[in-house]
């Protein structure tokens, strides 16, 4: 056994790896965690930018696919890593995530995070690689189902402020960085992490701009991986979980009351055939686009759908937020 472990040793000098590298451990995630970011961006291979042609975010798979087949999708595992505070759907089995606090890494602000349709997008789950610069970058070459582990990635993937993912788009680190500069070494680590588990490369704008972030932290390594927890149970604790029974009692009831009324209006005899003022608009594009279910509208590009859009149907709006196949 002394022999083989001086062998290797001796092998690792040989090529100028350093002893005790990081890259001992790829088989596990491939990123390189650990080991001087410096030193594995040098690693990367430096390329001009590929066309755009052909880019379609559904050439990474289904969106927030489950994975790891623990029962929730990529989205809301992300949710629940990342926020505090965290409050759930009640019967989602510890996964919708309906409230959060997010401490942004990005702008290094508070936010605080609420379900539904106008206050989702407070808080986004940012590609820290963009997909489409992934696609540009060597993705292209990929295997879909290699494409499909890149978006979904939790190493890859960041609960941050939706505006400034929105101001990031699919920029690289040469066109846009955090304005929390206190996160940048960590987030151009990353970066450099990501491209290489998948074998992406970058342009020499790119690594030059990474280099200058990493100048102010030449001890900056790889990140460790960063994974999803198991269970997020003990973030709801029996005191929420009791008023959420209360809430979601209290709601059950408002919505069967305002059925009720619905109902005994329609039964009322009307004098005149006009339609009811306000809701009646809503079914008519329902009629015009049909989607069977979450998968066809998806397809479709249409995904998320939103209460008055076509395509919209309360089957499809599981837990009956206003937004269908999320």
């Amino acid at each position: 056994m002394m022999v083989v472990l001086s062998g290797l040793l001796a092998a690792s000098l040989a090529i100028g790896l350093p002893v005790g590298s990081a890259y001992a451990d790829e088989p596990t995630d491939g990123t390189g965690a650990g080991t001087s970011a410096t030193e594995v961006l040098d690693s990367l291979e430096v390329k001009g930018r590929a066309p755009k042609t052909g880019y379609k975010r559904t050439q990474f798979g289904k969106a927030w696919a489950d994975m790891d087949h623990n029962g929730c999708d990529t989205r809301n595992d992300i949710l629940n890593r990342d926020l505090t505070g965290v409050r759930h759907k009640w019967h989602t089995h510890n996964c919708v995530v309906k409230s959060g606090k997010l401490h942004d890494p990005y702008t290094g602000k508070d936010i605080k995070f609420k379900k539904g349709k106008k206050t989702s997008t407070a808080v986004q789950i940012d590609h820290v690689v963009a997909l489409s610069d992934a696609w540009q970058k060597g993705a292209q070459k990929l295997s879909e189902e290699r494409r499909t582990a890149l978006a979904n990635d939790p190493y890859n993937l960041l609960a941050v402020q939706g505006r400034a993912n929105q101001k990031k788009s699919d920029g690289d680190a040469a066109t846009w960085l955090p304005s929390n500069k206190g996160f940048r070494c960590e987030y151009v680590a990353r970066q450099i992490g990501v491209k290489h588990k998948y074998s992406l490369w970058v342009t020499q704008a790119e690594k030059e701009a990474m280099a200058k972030v990493l100048s102010s932290c030449p001890t900056q390594t790889v990140p460790d991986y960063t994974g999803v927890k198991d269970s997020t149970a003990e973030k709801t604790t029996e005191s929420e979980q009791t008023e959420q029974t209360q809430t979601e009692q209290t709601q059950t009831e408002q919505s069967a009351e305002q059925a009720q009324q619905t109902q005994q209006t329609t039964q009322a005899p009307a004098p005149e055939p006009d339609p009811a003022p306000a809701p009646a608009p809503q079914p008519a594009p329902q009629q015009d686009v049909h989607y069977q279910n979450c998968t066809a509208a998806r397809a479709a590009g249409a995904a998320p759908i939103y209460q008055g859009q076509p395509g919209y149907r309360s089957q499809l709006d599981r837990d009956h937020d206003g937004v269908a196949c999320e």
